[in-house]
């Protein structure tokens, strides 16, 4: 019997793999939208500093990552230098996993609702709500999800 060729997903996901997309893997998910599948979001993770935290280095000034704490996805972003917030990254609309800010607004990518990057208020539904903050404590540069 001859080989079948390969899906257009399973080629799709191959070349976002080798060209290390952030967040293209979670698109090849097969979990519909705003359903939990483990390792499926994180957007962009940053690695965990020797005391189990993120490393404040790895939050870009003006921007932000998704970290993994517990069994949730926590959204660190750090509007000035120095200032970090943690938001639940879980969109308040349909659950969806919000991207992180890019030029101060953070915006899940299923229905788009918006959010202020440096306080996660609502800037444009359809979510009804902004982000829930998270708390967190920066210690000897690093950053700790209480």
């Amino acid at each position: 019997m001859p080989p079948t060729a390969p899906s257009r997903r399973t080629v799709l996901c191959g070349v976002a793999a080798a060209l290390a997309a952030p967040g293209a893997l979670a698109a090849c998910s097969s979990s519909e939208p705003g359903e939990y599948e483990p390792g499926a979001t994180t957007t962009t993770s940053a690695p965990a500093g020797p005391s189990g935290g993120t490393p404040l280095a790895e939050i870009p000034v003006g921007g932000g990552t998704i970290v993994r704490s517990g069994n949730r996805s926590v959204l660190l972003v750090q509007p000035t230098a120095g200032t970090v917030r943690g938001f639940d990254a879980k969109c308040p609309h349909a659950g969806t996993t919000v991207d992180p800010p890019q030029g101060g607004v953070i915006t899940c990518p299923n229905h788009f609702s918006q959010f202020d990057a440096a306080t996660g208020a609502l800037r444009k539904g359809p979510a009804d709500r902004g982000l829930t903050e998270v708390p967190v404590s920066v210690t000897n540069g690093t950053v700790q999800v209480s």
